[in-house]
């Protein structure tokens, strides 16, 4: 791979030794990697620089990575993998809700971080992309309408900020209208997109994607819960 093709990955954690562990084995699989150690180095290095990815730990000195992720994610959308001491399935959900793309437990082989890393970056880079199958890539529910070319949701003329993950989850309800997806189906048509193999993943996802869709997310109109059986998409809900 040409130098000036490879991608950049941001390592951003204060274990000196975790850092160089990564550069020699992601630079070894053809990335070129870059370390910070903490929320400050960040974004000093962001001033001049825009990274295809970041792998984030959640305890950094001074600012911790979950409020990083939330205000990283606020400004762009630059997917993030976030690494933690801690695996327990609470802190996989505060990622999630911050808008991480995917959650790693330490220890972890750098071999699964590696195939973690390709999953992400492969589902962004097919954002944008049209193939032969796909002829429909504008769709319109309520006063919103999608461009699934550009990853572009708009309300009126305000443009909504969507995580990939966001998006694949809006484009397959769209796909699916009117019908209800179980968590099960959810998790299969994400499969490859981060998802973690357990329920409260797809909640949260729906969470967070009904806070950019919904007016009043206690009765959601679009994204709307078929107890016991899973979600149902509604493109055209009566008032």
């Amino acid at each position: 791979m040409d130098s000036h093709t490879k991608q950049n990955i941001l390592v951003v954690d204060d274990d000196i030794e975790l850092c160089n562990l990564l550069s020699q084995y992601l630079q070894k699989q053809g990335f070129s990697v870059d370390t910070v150690e903490d929320g400050k180095a960040l974004d000093s290095y962001l001033q001049g620089a825009t990274p295809q990815l970041i792998i984030l730990d959640l305890m950094l000195p001074g600012e911790d990575g979950l409020s990083i992720a939330k205000r990283l994610k606020s400004k762009a959308e630059t997917p993030i993998i976030m690494l933690s001491a801690c695996g327990e399935e609470v802190d996989r959900i505060i990622g999630l809700e911050v808008g991480a793309d995917d959650y790693l437990a330490k220890p972890f082989s750098p071999r699964e971080l590696l195939a973690r890393i390709r999953s992400v970056l492969r589902r962004y880079s097919l954002v944008g992309k049209t193939t032969s199958e796909q002829t429909v890539h504008i769709y319109q529910f309520g006063d919103y309408v999608l461009d699934t070319i550009s990853q572009r949701l708009r309300l009126d003329e305000t443009d909504i900020l969507l995580t990939s993950g966001e998006f694949s989850l809006l484009k397959i309800f769209l796909e699916n209208p009117n019908q209800v997806l179980s968590r099960d189906v959810l998790l299969d048509k994400l499969k490859g997109y981060g998802c973690a193999p357990f329920d409260r993943s797809i909640d949260v996802r729906i969470m967070r994607l009904r806070q950019k869709i919904e007016v009043d997310t206690t009765s959601p109109k679009f994204i709307q819960t078929a107890w016991g059986e899973g979600y149902r998409f509604v493109m055209s809900p009566s008032a």
